[in-house]
């Protein structure tokens, strides 16, 4: 019994455990949730991990339409997807807006996310939303059918012209798979106040190598950037792709000119197995780790 939708549900299942259990979680909320302060928990830190999440205005003339479009097609998703409204224009949210590389001009849209270990998001193929798109979208990413959606940048036509080279999604394996050179990456974030910090070190070193035909320093805003086979969860995350072999080194050592240096000098093989301790984070600092988002 609930106060929401059709207000009661009846169990047609047998005497298990988890059936039940299964039938409880899919039924404790609306068939379309609002994403506020009081259901932030309940949506993301339950047992349903693959959620629609349909950005709207709710000042909008097409936020009932949308709405209504949404929810007539839930029902038979239920146990699998959970359908999430959130309000762009409510300042809380923008992170949530930025995190999908949106702007709220784009809105309304649909996106879908899977919070596996191995995030994964999903753009609809449409940006109009009736009853059929929506379960078009939804069926079609139950199915496998959905090829995953990557942020990316327009490559900068200056991208190389500075000591540190600016990487987007579309020049990343050219550069960065380069099999003759070494080549250190910074996934940073803008708002990161870890990434602010080491910038100037991380030009320094990119100055320092600068005369290196073997070396190349660069950088990619891994908040507007994606990459299928690379899942970054914490910024600065810094690793070297070494010549040869491409293996893969992720820098632990301090974040130092001294240190960086030696990382890449040493072939990854100094700074790659030492942790560096825990930075304490002050209440003013923006720094913050994807999956907090």
């Amino acid at each position: 019994m609930h106060k929401f939708d059709e207000g009661k549900v009846f169990y047609e299942g047998g005497a298990n455990e988890d059936d039940i259990k299964k039938f409880v979680q899919a039924n404790s909320l609306p068939l379309l949730v609002e994403f506020n302060h009081d259901t932030a928990q309940k949506i993301f830190g339950g047992e349903i991990k693959s959620h629609l999440l349909l950005f709207l205005n709710k000042e909008d003339e097409s936020f009932e339409k949308v709405s209504e479009a949404a929810r007539s097609v839930a029902k038979p998703f239920k146990e699998q997807v959970l359908f999430v409204t959130i309000d762009a224009n409510e300042e809380d949210h923008q992170r949530i807006l930025e995190f999908f590389g949106m702007q709220k001009t784009e809105v309304p849209a649909a996106r879908l996310i899977r919070l596996e270990e191995d995030m994964a998001k999903y753009k609809p193929e449409t940006d109009d939303l009736t009853p059929e798109s929506i379960q078009k979208f939804v069926q079609d990413f139950l199915d496998g059918k959905l090829k995953q959606h990557l942020l990316t940048q327009e490559l900068p036509e200056d991208w190389d012209a500075k000591d540190v080279k600016v990487l987007v999604a579309s020049n990343f394996d050219t550069i960065a798979l380069d099999v003759n050179k070494d080549v250190l990456v910074e996934f940073y974030a803008p708002w990161c106040g870890h990434c602010k910090r080491l910038a100037p070190i991380y030009d320094k070193v990119a100055q320092h190598f600068k005369e290196n035909e073997n070396v190349v320093i660069a950088k990619i805003d891994s908040t507007v950037n994606e990459l299928e086979h690379i899942k970054v969860t914490s910024f600065p995350t810094i690793k070297l792709y070494t010549k040869g072999e491409n293996q893969v080194i992720e820098y632990n050592g301090p974040r130092t000119f001294d240190g960086l240096t030696k990382f890449v000098e040493s072939g990854g093989v100094d700074g790659a197995g030492v942790e560096e301790p825990v930075e304490e984070v002050a209440e003013d600092d923006d720094s913050i780790r994807k999956d907090e988002l």
